[in-house]
């Protein structure tokens, strides 16, 4: 997701002290978060030029660092601690490369670099060193993953123990209760015959909310910054973070839904046409949710068509869940013939939807067709990167292909200006990674959700099947988007890609979505060892907290203006804050019976 403030890496390398002679160096600047301080030493005869590029940068041009002057002169620089660097220092009186070297720098740490002659090669050479060892940037998610599973531990164990002393004290009861209290035994049997009737009652997949809430919640929370660790952070293009996991897992579970709301409506008797009033409105809503709220804050000033974003995350799950109720509405069974034809049964839960599989397998041929095949002024055929200073800066107006260009034309100024490729790629060009094109791949996902609840359906009582299903599922899409991706982040035929959702990122998705659900399903439903607590509460509220945290994430109590940027911990307790809040506001919501439906 893409928060109100720019969150991604900030990858750019600053270059804030200038060069002293005579080898005596300037105090070096603060720091902030992932930065470390680079000083170049030059005890050559001639100066020299330092020129960097990130290894997660795919053929990415060398950027120019800092220029260093002849005869023990020195420079320093802020380089970025995030990925690792690449940096080779040239000399432009030789016009040659004297020395090239990759490292991945630490936070807060100070290094030197000696640029002098080698007296055994008669050649100039790099020796690094290390002034000031780096802070252990990962040392406060550490901390916080120990004090979460110490909490989560204490719910645990504390219900358990309740469990234990009321079982202790019922059976003193009825060891020391004699016949005289026959009555109340009566009443007891009744009390038991009432819960066994409730427990005949059909329950509510508790996985599915609870698969619905933990990808809400883990959205929440990189949605706050994800304490400013890159990995919690959407990727620059190509690849996979933990932010780039989360949307997708709950367009997967909007398809789910839609086919088990969908079959209990039409069990009740309700009419196709009441069916398509509840999509139409529901649509409607989330559009203007995602268009007129989301799109605006009362900090940002009048409202002006000039700088409003159409394309959105609201305006792409209403959409997505348009089509996939339209599918589920005419073209969903309303009877389920087991075992009618034995010869095709193993697959009768994809066989007796063929219309809607025929309907998915146009829309992929269609994205592959305009994605690879649609011709984009000034760009490469089927060009599927980042554009700017990546691909030997060749291409560095052609950022996303045939997907850009499609919503250039169909949006103008409209859309999203900070991609996450900007940073690190320099690119200048709009992009939006909730454009048209990507929307395509979005109802494939929500289809491959549906899938999962056909199966649940079609297979109910049998948990064991439902299991298998889900992992062969998983199996299916995991090989897929390996072939895809030939298990590399850039070399792939179609790369893994989160700005464009590409079809190897889909399949990926699903895998880990058959995965997830499965293994909640197995723990929650078959086995009743874990309630889905807490993340089962904001699945049940899922449109409030995702509007409200939207609405309030600028303001107090959610953030706060932070006055330590020179670590990861008060960032990171800043996320942790924010989202453990919603996550009890949703709960003292579920304890009220208040839930924002649709």
């Amino acid at each position: 997701m893409e928060p109100g403030r720019t969150l991604q890496a900030r990858l750019t390398l600053l270059i804030l002290v200038s060069s002293s002679y005579g080898g005596h160096l300037q105090s070096g600047p603060t720091l902030k978060m992932d930065q470390a301080l680079l000083t170049l030493h030059n005890q050559l005869s001639e100066e020299v030029q330092v020129f960097y590029t990130s290894d997660y940068c795919y053929k990415c041009v060398y950027q120019q660092l800092v220029t260093v002057k002849p005869n023990n002169n020195n420079a320093s620089a802020v380089v970025s601690t995030k990925f690792a660097l690449t940096l080779q220092v040239e000399s432009q009186s030789r016009n040659a490369t004297l020395c090239r070297w990759s490292q991945t720098y630490g936070e807060g740490g100070h290094y030197s670099v000696w640029i002098q002659m080698s007296e055994a090669a008669g050649k100039p050479s790099c020796t690094d060193a290390l002034d000031k060892k780096p802070n252990n940037a990962h040392l406060p998610l550490v901390v916080a993953a120990l004090l979460l599973a110490i909490i989560a531990l204490l719910f645990v164990v504390a219900p358990y123990t309740y469990r234990r002393r009321c079982t202790s004290k019922l059976i003193k009861t009825m060891c020391c209760q004699g016949p005289q209290y026959s009555m109340d035994n009566d009443r007891a049997q009744a009390c038991e015959a009432d819960h066994d009737t409730t427990k005949a009652k059909p329950a509510r997949l508790l996985s599915l909310d609870t698969f619905r809430g933990f990808a809400l919640t883990a959205m929440v929370f990189v949605n706050y910054g994800g304490g400013g660790y890159w990995f919690f952070q959407h990727a620059p293009w190509n690849g996979l973070t933990v932010a780039d996991l989360v949307m997708p897992w709950f367009v997967f579970v909007i398809g789910t839904s839609v086919v088990l709301a969908f079959r209990s409506m039409q069990r009740r008797g309700v009419s196709r046409l009441q069916l398509l009033r509840k999509i139409s409105w529901r649509t409607v809503v989330l559009l203007m949710l995602g268009f007129c709220f989301l799109n605006y804050s009362p900090r940002d000033g009048p409202l002006s068509w000039s700088w409003l974003r159409v394309p959105g995350v609201l305006q792409r799950l209403g959409f997505t869940y348009f089509v996939l109720a339209l599918l589920q509405t005419f073209w969903g069974q309303k009877e389920i013939p087991l075992r009618a034809n034995p010869w095709w049964s193993p697959v009768q839960d994809v066989v007796l939807y063929w219309p809607q599989w025929l309907i998915i397998i146009l829309l992929e041929t269609l994205w592959l067709c305009i994605t690879l095949l649609m011709p984009v002024p000034n760009c490469p055929k089927g060009y599927l990167g980042a554009g700017g200073i990546g691909d030997n800066g060749l291409y560095p107006n052609c950022t996303g292909g045939a997907a850009a260009y499609i919503d250039s034309w169909m949006f103008g100024d409209n859309m999203y200006r900070y991609p996450t490729c900007k940073e690190m790629y320099r690119t200048t060009q709009p992009f939006d990674p909730e454009g048209l094109l990507g929307t395509i791949n979005s109802i494939v996902m929500g289809f491959l959700g549906m899938q999962a609840g056909k199966i649940i359906m079609f297979y109910k009582g049998t948990n064991i099947r439902i299991f298998c299903r889900f992992l062969v599922w998983a199996v299916i899409l995991g090989i897929s988007a390996a072939i895809l991706s030939k298990c590399t982040r850039d070399g792939g035929f179609i790369p893994v890609n989160k700005n464009l959702w590409s079809l190897s990122y889909v399949a990926c998705m699903g895998c880990f979505s058959f995965l997830l659900l499965g293994g909640m399903y197995f723990v929650i439903d078959i086995k009743g060892w874990w309630g889905g607590q807490p993340f089962i509460y904001p699945g049940m509220n899922s449109i409030f907290v995702y509007v409200g945290h939207s609405l309030l994430g600028f303001y107090f109590p959610f953030s706060w203006e932070m006055r330590f940027q020179e670590s990861h911990w008060e960032w990171l307790f800043q996320s942790l804050w924010a989202t453990a809040l919603w996550v009890l506001i949703a709960y003292l919501l579920y304890r009220k019976k208040f839930f924002l439906k649709i």
